[in-house]
């Protein structure tokens, strides 16, 4: 919708924009979180920054992979120019691995990190899908509802929006029981369960979802996944064993 913002002389890509305040965002957001859980906001810092340097170099070279015709005679173009060409997925496998191994590394507690993490993957997501909404190619289906977007002339579901509303809930789930855990992890299995159980319903309007060659949504098929993963580890950790009486 607005692939381009004019400022002064320069004209910035609207998507990198956004991506660049996302990331902002979610630093601040990873070190407030960290504090108001009692944890060391330095060891969030230094989790969020190795994950970030890795997600994006992954993400680069997992899009040079898949396209790799179109670099294997001009090898200089892997690496510059670096303003397209991502892979979202690549990205998140290489940024949660290199957190996995970096938290293995300085010995950090997996439960209590993860609680902090969740509002800053939710803050991450709903920025991907702002910058996918105002300047990338995603788009939903067609609709006559009245709040449907003009798309080329076609009415269609703001899918992206949808999207972002499912990412506020999952961050006022996350508020909400910030207070209120009883147990480490718990903060993170809420909010995987909220969100994931979101975009279950929501990327059903979404025309340019991964489809498998069943003809099933890709990502409805990996959230559902997650959502009943996240409810049996909530369930099972809730219920109390009661004693047998002597």
């Amino acid at each position: 919708m607005y692939p381009a913002i004019n400022i002064g002389p320069f004209v910035l890509p609207t998507a990198a924009f956004i991506y660049l305040i996302g990331i902002w965002v979610c630093l601040a957001a990873g070190e407030r979180a960290a504090r108001r859980l009692g944890l060391d906001p330095e060891i969030m810092s230094g989790l969020l920054g190795t994950g970030l340097l890795a997600g994006f170099v992954g993400a680069r070279l997992t899009f040079v992979a898949m396209y790799w015709s179109a670099y294997e005679d001009n090898l200089l173009g892997i690496i510059w120019p670096i303003n397209s060409g991502f892979s979202l997925w690549g990205g998140l496998f290489f940024a949660a691995a290199a957190m996995f191994f970096y938290g293995r590394y300085k010995q950090i507690p997996a439960g209590p990190y993860l609680d902090a993490l969740a509002p800053v993957l939710v803050l991450g997501l709903l920025f991907a899908s702002l910058a996918d909404f105002l300047g990338g190619p995603g788009f939903g289906t067609i609709t006559t509802l009245p709040w449907g977007i003009d798309s080329f002339g076609i009415s269609r579901h703001p899918v992206q929006l949808y999207e972002i509303a499912v990412a506020a809930l999952a961050l006022l789930a996350w508020w909400f029981f910030a207070q209120r855990q009883s147990f480490a992890g718990q903060l993170f299995l809420i909010t995987t369960a909220v969100y994931c159980s979101g975009r279950l319903f929501v990327d059903a309007f979404r025309a340019n979802t991964w489809i498998t060659n069943g003809g099933w949504h890709g990502l409805q098929i990996l959230c559902l996944l997650a959502t009943l993963a996240a409810l049996f580890l909530l369930m099972r950790h809730s219920v109390q064993v009661e004693p047998v009486a002597e």
